[in-house]
């Protein structure tokens, strides 16, 4: 079976055409694409995007780019034989997914299908029409440059494998609205999935300390081995005596597991007051100055991406350079971190799931 890496999917997109001109999977898509360069070994691919219709031309167009970190994330993702939805790995990131979909469906060894899908309805579960997605078979080549539908009617795509329970988790206090249950719920989901993804990814975390004692699996957080207890000793700290107690109540912060390095720092948001989590991972960078080039990261919701990306980006919060980890992004990362991927760095394998922070204006 083939582990598909970056520099597969730029070899691919490479051995198309140039002067072709490609469409979408849509008919009802006027936009086509030329492919303009692709940097070897893994990308980025430039391209231009025109429509015709409107009475556009490529050579007017604009460069666009499908970057490196756009095609690591989409390799870690496929397998063979098994439908991909390109949404869905993406989320609301990177407006050239459509196209690097697109294109690569004109490679001979990508297929458009539409898988059932797996719906549950009160007690039951009943099969639906499936949504777009595309399928790795490298075993059944067709021509390049076209895109062909694949009939799949015998596969059905579950969301049942994507979800984690959370049945046994309790938090630490009863908050007195049913509003604030679910909101806090939904924080400790998020947190327990980082846990797991970064153990998974050879990292020990440190949580906020006044979510030490929520309970996952009948075990409060602290107790967990993945978790760290205490941040007073970690190498990486010792030339800062202020830091652990500027980082006391930060959600999460990932450590090397020698306490050597901290390759992120994450604040979880499940609203758009992002102000004060902005404003903790602040005040750690100020009392550990050296560690700047550390990677803080907002994670919230996809549906408040914009208005986090508009709070990250004030001034006041520049010298942070914060980057953007969506809801659905932790749950692929902690999903492919649980397959032990084999041959990639995996912290250039967190990045991949990361958007930097610009101004939206």
């Amino acid at each position: 079976m083939i582990q598909l890496t970056a520099s597969y999917l730029a070899n691919v997109l490479d051995a198309l055409d140039k002067n072709a001109i490609y469409t979408y999977p849509n008919a009802k898509t006027r936009t086509e694409i030329r492919i303009i360069d692709v940097r070897m070994p893994e990308g980025p691919v430039t391209i231009k995007r025109r429509n015709p219709s409107k009475g556009e031309s490529f050579d007017d167009a604009a460069s666009q780019t499908i970057s490196s970190k756009m095609l690591w994330r989409l390799a870690s993702a496929i397998k063979e034989n098994h439908p991909v939805n390109i949404d869905r790995i993406f989320g609301a990131s990177y407006n050239t997914r459509s196209a690097l979909e697109s294109l690569l469906l004109h490679t001979e060894c990508f297929y458009l299908c539409y898988p059932g899908r797996l719906e549950k309805v009160g007690p039951n579960t009943e099969v639906k029409a499936g949504h777009k997605h595309i399928l790795f078979d490298p075993a059944n080549p067709h021509d390049q440059g076209k895109i062909i539908l694949k009939e799949v009617n015998d596969m059905v795509v579950t969301e049942i494998d994507r979800e984690v329970r959370f049945d046994s988790l309790l938090l630490n206090s009863r908050p007195s609205k049913k509003v604030d249950i679910e909101l806090n719920r939904r924080h400790a989901q998020i947190q327990v999935l980082l846990i797991k993804a970064a153990a998974s990814m050879g990292l020990i975390t440190w949580v906020a300390s006044n979510d030490h004692s929520i309970q996952y699996n009948g075990q409060k957080l602290i107790e967990m081995d993945e978790v760290l207890k205490s941040m007073e000793t970690i190498p990486a700290l010792l030339g800062y005596p202020k830091a652990p107690e500027a980082g006391r109540l930060i959600d999460c912060i990932w450590f090397t597991k020698d306490g050597k390095k901290i390759p992120a720092i994450l604040e979880i948001e499940h609203s758009t007051g992002v102000t004060s989590g902005l404003t903790r991972m602040k005040n750690f960078m100020l009392e550990a100055p050296d560690l700047r080039d550390m990677t803080y990261i907002i994670v919230a919701p996809d549906e408040i991406r914009e208005q986090v990306f508009k709070k990250a980006a004030q001034p006041q919060f520049g010298k942070m350079n914060v980057k953007y980890l969506s809801y659905s992004a932790v749950e692929d990362l902690y999903l492919l971190s649980q397959r032990k991927i084999q041959g990639i760095d995996n912290i250039k394998f967190f990045h991949t799931f990361l958007e930097s922070i610009i101004s939206l204006e």
